[in-house]
């Protein structure tokens, strides 16, 4: 009987992170989607930078699904590196994006879309990373707990950008947009790294 419970627990759980990465695939679809609209529709560099890292963690939900996909054949701390590589490429980018909008003479919009989706976002994403830590903690794998940073790391984003965009409605100052979004790249950079140990963040 105890032979067969152990067997049967790690069925659960994969069962269970196949639930959670689709869950996710399915919404960073959307969040990507909709965020990089309100970022072209409002000249925003933060939402750019946020719907930059949704489309990452797009990449990395896909990545760690993978593992639990019949035929699928890679190795939790392959995809675990893979993950963590991914946040340093987005930590660049954003860094890239935020300087450019700061030596730039464009003014971001305000945008509601923006907002309603980062508030979302911001709901959402710590209840997806405190899920997947727990599911890592119970399988082990490295590559679920750099994923579960990643979700983590979003509602960060998802945090400082809708930070920027109320202060930017309220008080109309053009740098603030930028600088929301090149505040976030030293959370990246240190996620990135602790994602590539396969750590986890502590705070969700």
């Amino acid at each position: 009987m105890a032979t067969a419970a152990h067997v049967h627990a790690p069925r659960v759980s994969s069962h269970e992170i196949v639930v959670l990465q689709c869950v996710t695939l399915v919404w960073m679809v959307v969040e990507c989607s909709v965020a990089l609209t309100a970022a072209y529709r409002a000249h925003s560099v933060s939402l750019l930078a946020f719907g930059s890292d949704s489309f990452v963690e797009l990449i990395s939900a896909a990545v760690v699904l993978l593992q639990f996909l019949p035929g699928a054949h890679i190795s939790p701390a392959r995809a675990a590196r893979v993950c963590g590589t991914l946040l340093y490429v987005l930590a660049g980018a954003v860094c890239v994006i935020a300087v450019a909008g700061l030596l730039g003479r464009t003014e971001a919009d305000t945008s509601r879309l923006g907002m309603a989706i980062t508030a979302c976002a911001l709901l959402l994403m710590p209840v997806l990373a405190r899920r997947k830590r727990t599911a890592a903690d119970r399988l082990g794998n490295q590559a679920l707990r750099a994923d579960a940073v990643q979700s983590a790391t979003c509602a960060y984003l998802a945090a400082i950008t809708l930070t920027g965009q109320l202060l930017h409605t309220v008080l109309h100052v053009r740098w603030l947009d930028p600088l929301a979004a090149l505040l976030a790249v030293p959370i990246l950079v240190t996620e990135a790294r602790r994602a590539r140990q396969g750590h986890t963040c502590g705070c969700c």
